[in-house]
């Protein structure tokens, strides 16, 4: 299956939007004394890493798919932190 580049476009833009709110949404939190919800940083994280990759399939630049890989990495190692911490706290 072969993805148009307009398609591979409005995913990488939307997939940089992502990690843009991610980014913004954390430092607001910092900001405020709050701490992010794990879930929605490393979530929204891991969306625009995968968005930037289908855009990166199609406009192939390969040291952005590597950082992509390793974004994705560190989305996926924090939520698997934050499970683990849900699990261990009392509710």
């Amino acid at each position: 299956m072969t993805l148009s580049p307009l398609f591979a476009n409005i995913c990488g833009f939307i997939g940089m939007a992502c990690i843009i709110v991610a980014y913004g949404y954390t430092t607001r939190e910092n900001g405020n004394g709050r701490r992010p919800n794990p879930f929605v940083q490393h979530g929204t994280n891991l969306a625009g890493a995968a968005l930037l990759t289908v855009s990166l399939m199609v406009n192939l630049n390969p040291a952005s798919l590597v950082l992509e890989g390793f974004w994705s990495a560190i989305a996926i190692w924090g939520l698997a932190k934050a499970l683990r911490e849900r699990k261990r706290s009392p509710s």
